[in-house]
């Protein structure tokens, strides 16, 4: 067996069709597991799953949810586990940037919706896959993999992001919170707090962010996509087993700048 075979696993990953959940999502294609792909847009679901099923040994569905939507949550898992009998990892990716507002500037509106994406979305995600989860750690099969996408925001300032930071510090704590109650089941629960990435996000904001973090990341690059490969496979693996409630940055550097 390879050290990182993940065949037989099956993976959830929200967001997964783009950015840094279709990076996450080819590193557990690549090692075996199937991957379902739970995301709002279904050409880029088509074209994920193309690319996913040509890269793994197992297999990959695409279905179009909506995380801040319980509705839609609970449908695709039920169709993930008629799909492939069993959920073991669960990656909590999904993501949207912000209102982008100053603080004085705040609307009730705006921090609600970044909210219910962000940290809401997670909240019934882990709900519904927790469930699958602890009815089989009681009929003997404990185990389970909780893995979510948050953001060095969450423990720095920046201008105009006190909504997407707030929101990614809650996703911390419920991090926390579920390694601590779901231990018994042998579930773990960690998040991966990622600094500066190119994605369709950061392509929107002001240029003069991307050069501000140029300087400032110790390492003096944005990360690579093709090293979330890695990490994916790794905290999907028995070999992290014993990591649970940590909140780890993935960002050259950039906190302890």
């Amino acid at each position: 067996m390879e050290l990182f075979d993940l065949t037989g696993t099956t993976a959830i990953i929200t967001g997964g069709n783009g950015g840094l959940g279709l990076a996450m999502a080819r590193g557990l294609a690549k090692a075996g597991a199937n991957v379902a792909i739970l995301a709002r847009n279904p050409d880029k679901n088509a074209a994920a799953v193309e690319e996913l099923r040509a890269l793994g040994k197992g297999d990959a569905l695409a279905l179009t949810c909506d995380v801040a939507d319980e509705a839609d949550i609970a449908t695709a898992l039920e169709q993930t586990l008629g799909a492939f009998g069993r959920v073991d990892v669960c990656f909590a990716n999904a993501g949207i940037a912000g209102a982008g507002t100053a603080i004085p500037d705040i609307t009730a509106d705006g921090w609600d919706r970044t909210m219910a994406v962000n940290t809401r979305g997670a909240a019934l995600l882990y709900k519904h896959v927790s469930r699958h989860m602890i009815a089989r750690a009681k009929e003997g099969d404990p185990g389970g993999k909780l893995i979510a996408t948050s953001s060095g925001q969450s423990i720095m300032g920046v201008n105009r992001s006190s909504d997407y930071a707030a929101s990614k510090a809650a996703l911390n704590g419920l991090t926390r919170a579920a390694a601590f109650e779901l231990a018994r089941y042998g579930i773990t629960a960690n998040a991966l707090l990622f600094g500066y990435y190119e994605t369709d996000i950061t392509a929107r904001a002001d240029p003069k962010f991307a050069e501000w973090m140029s300087r400032r990341i110790p390492l003096r690059r944005p990360g690579d996509h093709a090293g979330l490969e890695g990490l994916a496979v790794f905290f999907a693996s028995p070999h992290s087993d014993y990591i649970t409630g940590q909140c780890l940055p993935v960002d050259g550097g950039l906190c302890i700048s």
